[in-house]
């Protein structure tokens, strides 16, 4: 079971990396973009092409991540006022709700990732780029975003902490 717990974290860690990977290169083909223009030179239509699908691989491989790290916002204003006891629920029902709602997305993205191999579809702008490329990673993501707020409900961490307005 320590095997496969070590397997799964790499890979989630894995993830982040190739997100934030992505975050230098949005960052990279923007300031290219922008010299380009600048310099009177019409920037690559790759260049656009590839940002827009950066966005989306970033967002979707480093979601789960922010999930462990609780680095999604979320509003603690109702919890911090609750009670312990009733925040430890609160918290843990919220968090199955996000189960719920991740399996779900997850569901539908592999329909529609599968639906994308049996209609070889293409994204096509500058280059042609195989949908099923793109929709990959939405049952993936919401998978190990699911993995991972189950963690808050069955586990000893609460997504919750109580200290609104602390650290802001």
């Amino acid at each position: 079971m320590r095997a496969l717990i070590r397997i799964y974290d790499s890979l989630l860690i894995f993830m982040a990396l190739i997100s934030a990977g992505t975050l230098v290169w949005l960052m990279i083909s923007v300031v290219l973009s922008v010299l380009m223009r600048n310099m009177g030179i019409q920037p690559w239509a790759w260049l656009f092409t590839s940002a827009e699908y950066g966005i989306l691989y970033m967002t979707m491989l480093g979601a789960p991540w922010l999930v462990r790290e609780r680095g999604h916002v979320h509003i603690e204003l109702v919890t911090a006022a609750l009670k312990p006891a009733l925040r430890r629920i609160v918290s843990r029902l919220v968090a199955a709700a996000c189960v719920a709602v991740s399996l779900i997305l997850a569901w539908y993205g592999l329909e529609l990732f599968l639906t994308n191999i049996e209609r070889n579809d293409y994204d096509v702008r500058a280059y042609f780029y195989p949908r099923w490329l793109l929709t990959i990673t939405f049952p993936i993501a919401f998978s190990f975003m699911a993995i991972e707020f189950a963690r808050f409900v069955f586990g000893s961490e609460l997504m919750h902490s109580g200290e609104a307005g602390i650290h802001e």
